[in-house]
C-alpha cells in the first residue's frame, strides 16, 4: 500500500463509552438515548449505551419516549454500529430483520423495509424510492448516493411503514435516518485504528471544540483501505476491495437563546473495485441446446471455455472487460432551529451532488461477447423543507410543514459487443451467427436526462382527548412531475448507422421522451392508547402514493424490433396500509418486547423486469396489478444488571404478487419461439433444437408468488458480558460480545425461478475487548466468524443461455481495533 493510501485513513469516531446525547430537532425524526437511573447501579461498571433504561424521541418534534411513540422504530447508537462492525448499510441490515439492502454495483442499489421500497434488480432513473434515506435531515434522491461509509455517526434510525404525514419526501415503506455527530461546545477529539486480514485498515478521527462563546465546529474524517476477496486469474486484479475516503464539517452558530443555525458539509470518494458477478450454477432454458451455456454441446464448449471454478467460493473469476465502480458523492446544507415559545419554526435547505464513473463486464465470463457496458451518472439535487411544530406537553400537539424538491440527472450510457457475440447471441439458423464481424464492435451510445420536481404540504395532529387515548390524524398533498430522454444511438464496426435484422434485435436505436405529472392526497390515521406507563398500544391505517414513473433504461421491443413507446411510464402506486403495534416494558424498564402486526396492499405496484430480449442487459418498469405483504415483527432487550445486555429481534413477512398476469417469465421458461395457438408453451427448461424448437409463453401469470429479496422470517440476536478488571495498570472492564443475524431463503429473480433461490444463512460477530475508566477501548473482532458462504444476490446472463451468476458475501474476516476519546 502506497503513503498516499495510508494518508486517506484518518476517520471520525464515535466513543463506544459516552451515552448518546439528546441534538437539537433538526431531522426528521430526531431520536436519542438518555440514561435513566440504574435501579442497581454498580460503582465500577462502565456505563454503555444499551444501559439506558429509556430512550427519548422526537419524532413528531417534541421530547417523547420512544415506548410512547405509535411508531415501529429501531434506534442503533453510533457505539453499537462501532461494536458491530456496521459502518454502511450493507452491514446494517444484519441487525435489521425487516430491512434489506441490495447493491449490484452503487448505482444498482436499493433499500426496502418490509419487502417494500424500491425494486429488486437493476436501476431506472425514473422511479421514486419508497424509503427515504436522510442524512442530518436531508433527503437523498438516490440510493447510490447512500453507500458510504458512516462518518461520525451518532445514531441511525429505522422507521417502518409510510411516514409521509411528518417527512418532506413522501415515503411509503419506511425511513432510515443517519444523524451525524453535532458540534461541541466543550473541546473533545476521538480517534479510532483498525487493522486485520485482507490488509484492513480503517481510520477514524474527529475534533470537536468552541470558535467563540456562540461557535463551535466538528470536523470527522473516515477512510477505510482493504484488498478484494475475490482474485481475476486473467488480469491479477484482486476485486471486491475498499478504497473509501469521507470527510464532514459542521459549524454550530447560536445566534440568540432561540435561534441555532447549523452549516455542514461532507464529501466522500470511494472506488471499491467492487460488487462482481460471475459463475454460479447453470440451469436449462428453452433455447435450443448448443445455444445454452451448459454442455455439451453448449455455447461454452464450442468456445472451448472453462471458467475458473465451479465453485463460486473458491473466489476466483476470469473478467475480461474493464472494470470500474468509483464515485464521488457530497453537498452542503444549512439548518435553522428558531423556538417562538409555543412552537418551534424549522428549516432545512441543502444542495447535493453524486458522480458515478462504472464499467463492467455484463456477460460475466471470460469471453468478449459485451466488452463495454456502463452508465456513468451525475445527479445534482436542491431541496427546502420549512415546518413548524408545537412544543409538546400539550392536549392538542402539531406539526405543519412545505417540501421542495428539484433533481437533475445526466447519464451517458454505453454497450458495445465482441468478437464473440454473433455465435453467442444470434439464431444458428442465421447466417451471421458464425460471422463474427457482424456484431463485433456494434455499440450503444446512450444519452439520457432526466428532470423531477416535487412539492408538498404535510400535517400531523396529536389530540389527547382523554388520559392516555390519542387521536392523529396525517395528511399530505404532493405534486410531481418527471420528464426524460433517452436517445440510444447505434453504430456497427464500421462505423455504419443502418443495421440488419439481427444486429437490431441485439441493439436497437431508440429514442423517446417520456413525461409524468400527477398531484395525490394521501393521508393516514392513528388510534393510540396508554395502558400504563410502561405499556403503550396503537392502530394505524394509512392510505399512500408512490409517485409514477417513466422508465429510462430503454424500452422492450415489438416484433418488428422497434420501441413499445406505450411501456415509457408506469402508473402511480396506491398503498393501504394497516398496522397495530404494543410496546412494553417490565421489570422496572430492563425487560422491553414491542409487537408489531402489518397488513400493505399495493395497486400498481412498479416492477424492474428483466427483458428476454438477447442482447438486453437492462430492466425495465412495469406495473404489477397487485402485490400484497403481511407480517409479524418483534423487537426485545434486556438488561438484568450492568454487566449484561442482549436483544432478539425477528420477523415473519409474507409477500406475494397479489395478482400480476403478465409478468415477464423466469429464465426456464424463456429463449424459446414465442408461444401461439398452434404452439403452445413447452415444459419448462425444455430445450429446443433447430427443427424441433421449444415455444416459450409471451408472459406469465406469476399470481400468488413471492416477491423478489424477501426472506420469511429473519432475525437478529445479541449482547455483551462485561466483569472488572484491571490491566498495564489501568482500570475498566473486560467484556465479550457476540452479534448474529439469520434469514431464510428469497428469490433473486423477479419471476421467482427454480435456478435462482438464494439459499438461508446465519452470520456471526464476535468481539473480545478492554475498555478503561478513561475512554480507552481495545478489542479484537471476528466478522463472519464460521465463514458462511452465501450469495447477497444472483441474477441472470442476458440471452437465456442458462447461466446464473452470483455475487458472494465476504468471507470471515477479523481485526484489531483502538480507539480512544479525549
Amino acid at each position: 500500500m502506497s503513503l498516499s493510501s495510508l494518508g486517506l485513513l484518518l476517520m471520525a469516531g464515535v466513543s463506544p463509552l459516552t451515552a448518546v446525547p439528546l441534538p437539537a430537532p433538526e431531522d426528521p425524526p430526531v431520536i436519542a438515548a438518555r440514561e435513566d437511573p440504574d435501579p442497581d447501579p454498580d460503582p465500577q461498571a462502565t456505563p454503555t449505551a444499551q444501559d439506558n433504561g429509556e430512550i427519548v424521541v422526537t419524532a413528531r418534534r417534541r421530547e417523547e419516549r420512544a415506548q410512547e411513540v405509535p411508531i415501529a422504530v429501531a434506534v442503533l447508537s453510533g457505539e453499537q454500529l462501532a461494536d458491530s462492525g456496521a459502518f454502511n448499510l450493507n452491514r446494517l441490515q444484519q441487525s435489521q430483520p425487516t430491512l434489506q439492502f441490495y447493491s449490484s454495483n452503487p448505482r444498482n442499489s436499493a433499500i426496502n423495509i418490509r419487502g417494500l421500497g424500491a425494486p429488486f434488480g437493476l436501476t431506472n432513473d425514473g422511479i421514486e424510492q419508497g424509503v427515504g434515506f436522510y442524512v442530518d435531515g436531508v433527503y437523498i434522491g438516490r440510493i447510490g448516493a447512500s453507500t458510504f461509509d458512516f462518518v461520525d455517526v451518532d445514531r441511525v434510525e429505522v422507521l417502518r411503514g409510510p411516514q409521509g404525514t411528518l417527512y418532506g419526501k413522501n415515503t411509503t415503506a419506511g425511513a432510515v435516518n443517519i444523524t451525524t455527530a453535532a458540534p461541541s461546545f466543550t473541546p473533545e477529539a476521538r480517534l479510532e485504528l483498525s487493522a486485520g486480514n485482507y490488509d484492513f485498515l480503517q481510520a477514524k478521527s474527529s475534533v470537536s471544540g468552541p470558535l467563540s462563546e456562540n461557535l463551535a465546529f466538528r470536523i470527522s474524517t473516515s477512510g477505510t483501505y482493504r484488498h478484494g476477496t475475490i482474485e481475476n486469474v486473467l488480469t491479477g486484479d484482486d476485486l471486491h476491495r475498499q478504497r473509501n475516503f469521507g470527510a464532514r464539517g459542521k459549524l454550530l452558530w447560536n445566534a440568540t437563546p432561540n435561534l441555532d443555525l447549523t452549516l455542514s458539509g461532507d464529501f466522500n470518494r470511494q472506488n471499491p473495485m467492487c460488487c462482481v458477478q460471475y459463475y454460479a450454477r447453470v440451469g436449462t432454458t428453452q433455447r435450443p441446446l448448443n445455444r445454452q451455456y451448459g454442455g455439451p454441446p453448449g455455447l461454452a464448449a464450442a468456445f472451448g471455455y472453462t471458467p475458473p471454478s465451479f465453485d463460486p467460493f473458491d473466489r476466483k473469476t476470469d473478467l475480461d472487460a474493464e472494470l470500474n465502480s468509483r464515485q464521488e458523492i457530497g453537498g452542503a446544507s444549512l439548518v435553522a432551529n428558531w423556538d417562538i415559545g409555543s412552537a418551534t419554526i424549522t428549516s432545512v435547505s441543502a444542495w447535493r451532488y453524486w458522480d458515478w464513473l462504472p464499467a463492467n463486464d455484463r456477460d460475466f465470463i471470460g469471453l468478449p461477447i459485451t466488452t463495454v457496458s456502463q452508465n456513468p451518472s451525475q445527479q445534482k439535487q436542491v431541496s427546502q423543507e420549512i415546518r413548524i411544530a408545537s412544543n409538546g406537553a400539550n392536549r392538542l400537539d402539531y406539526t405543519v410543514g412545505a417540501f421542495f424538491f428539484h433533481q437533475t440527472i445526466d447519464t451517458q450510457g454505453s454497450q458495445v459487443q465482441g468478437s464473440a457475440a454473433s455465435r453467442w447471441l444470434l439464431n444458428p439458423t442465421s447466417a451471421n451467427a458464425q460471422n463474427p464481424a457482424v456484431l463485433d464492435g456494434l455499440t450503444s451510445t446512450n444519452t439520457i436526462g432526466f428532470d423531477n420536481t416535487s412539492f408538498a404540504v404535510f400535517g400531523k395532529l396529536n389530540w389527547q382527548v382523554i388520559d392516555g387515548l390519542h387521536v392523529q390524524p396525517g395528511l399530505r398533498v404532493n405534486y410531481d412531475k418527471k420528464s426524460g430522454s433517452y436517445v440510444s444511438v447505434v453504430t456497427t464496426g464500421t462505423g455504419s448507422t443502418t443495421l440488419n435484422s439481427d444486429q437490431r434485435g441485439v441493439l436497437a436505436p431508440q429514442s423517446y421522451d417520456p413525461r409524468f405529472s400527477d398531484w395525490n392526497v394521501s393521508g393516514d390515521f392513528t388510534l393510540s392508547y396508554d395502558f400504563s406507563r410502561d405499556i403503550h398500544g396503537y392502530a394505524t391505517y394509512a392510505r399512500s402514493f408512490k409517485s409514477g414513473g417513466i422508465n429510462l433504461s430503454g424500452l422492450p421491443l415489438d416484433g418488428n424490433n422497434n420501441p413499445i413507446l406505450s411501456s415509457a411510464t408506469v402508473k402511480p402506486e396506491k398503498v393501504n396500509h394497516y398496522e397495530i403495534g404494543l410496546k412494553t416494558q417490565f421489570a422496572d424498564r430492563r425487560v422491553t418486547l414491542n409487537l408489531a402486526g402489518f397488513w400493505t396492499e399495493i395497486d400498481d405496484y412498479q416492477a424492474t423486469v428483466t427483458n428476454g430480449q438477447l442482447g438486453v442487459i437492462r430492466g425495465y418498469l412495469a406495473n404489477a396489478e397487485k402485490v400484497r405483504v403481511r407480517g409479524i415483527e418483534f423487537d426485545s432487550s434486556f438488561r438484568p444488571s450492568r454487566r449484561f445486555n442482549a436483544y432478539v429481534n425477528g420477523a415473519y413477512t409474507d409477500a406475494k404478487y397479489a395478482k400480476f398476469k403478465d409478468a415477464p417469465c423466469p429464465p426456464e421458461l424463456s429463449g424459446g419461439t414465442t408461444a401461439d395457438a398452434t404452439h403452445p408453451a413447452s415444459p419448462a427448461g425444455q430445450p429446443g433444437t433447430a427443427t424441433n424448437p421449444s415455444y416459450s409463453p409471451a408472459f406469465c401469470d406469476i399470481s400468488g408468488q413471492v416477491l423478489p429479496g424477501i426472506s420469511k422470517w429473519s432475525f437478529s440476536a445479541g449482547g455483551e458480558y462485561n466483569v472488572p478488571a484491571r490491566l498495564f495498570g489501568a482500570s475498566g472492564e473486560v467484556y465479550l460480545g457476540y452479534d448474529g443475524s439469520y434469514r431464510s431463503r428469497f428469490s433473486s429473480n423477479p419471476s421467482p425461478s427454480a435456478y435462482t433461490w438464494i439459499d438461508g444463512y446465519s452470520l456471526s460477530n464476535f468481539r473480545l475487548g478492554f475498555r478503561t475508566d478513561d475512554r480507552l477501548n481495545v478489542y479484537g473482532w471476528v466478522r463472519n466468524a464460521f465463514d458462511q458462504h452465501y450469495f447477497e444476490l444472483l441474477s441472470t446472463q442476458s440471452g437465456s443461455t442458462g447461466l446464473v451468476v452470483g455475487q458472494p458475501g465476504d468471507p470471515r474476516t477479523y481485526g484489531l481495533t483502538i480507539s480512544k476519546s479525549f
